[in-house]
């Protein structure tokens, strides 16, 4: 049975597609968003974009993450990044 909190927490957790995941799970194991382009064979300015698009998302359910360690952050919560992968 679900508590109240397993809903709202569940309810606050973006919808991300499978590339956005994908992406933001590649920056944050790199140093730049260059180098996360060059792991997945696209330009650091589309990393960007994705990545301005998920923080857009999180923003949407008044989950700011305006750096890349809150997005770091989010990523552990919603169990979207293992720790043990970092």
């Amino acid at each position: 049975m679900d508590t109240m909190d397993d809903a709202v927490a569940r309810a606050t957790v973006p919808a991300l597609t499978a590339r956005e995941i994908e992406v933001l799970r590649t920056w944050l194991m790199c140093d730049t968003k260059e180098a996360a382009g060059r792991l997945l064979y696209v330009s650091a300015a589309t990393v960007n974009t994705h990545i301005s698009r998920i923080r857009g998302k999180y923003e949407a359910v008044g989950r700011p993450a305006g750096t890349k360690a809150s997005l770091l952050a989010r990523a552990l919560q919603d169990g979207l990044i293992d720790v043990d992968a970092l």
